[in-house]
């Protein structure tokens, strides 16, 4: 995966960060992404939007679209960059558990 920062970032706003869960809301405008990260702990993800989702990892890149309130969660360890691959923004609530 390149390192090389060619999309304008998405904007992650810190909910809450305490000794149990970290939240962190994460907003898109199209094209916009996270660049490519590690992720420390187990988390779960709550689309606030629709989101059109471009997955790139190790293993190259994917589409995945996920509905407004459809919950999914990973494992620690997951490294990848996410990409707002539609033509709207997109938001998405994260949450770890420590």
């Amino acid at each position: 995966m390149s390192q090389y920062r060619a999309r304008p970032p998405a904007l992650a706003t810190l909910i809450l960060d305490d000794a149990v869960v970290r939240v962190t809301q994460w907003d898109f405008e199209p094209g916009a992404d996270t660049g490519v990260h590690t992720h420390g702990y187990g988390y779960v993800v709550v689309p606030m939007t629709d989101c059109q989702f471009l997955i790139e990892d190790a293993e190259g890149s994917r589409r995945v679209d996920v509905a407004k309130g459809a919950a999914y969660r990973r494992e620690a360890g997951t490294e990848h960059n996410v990409v707002n691959a539609g033509d709207q923004p997109m938001s998405f609530i994260e949450i770890e558990y420590k």
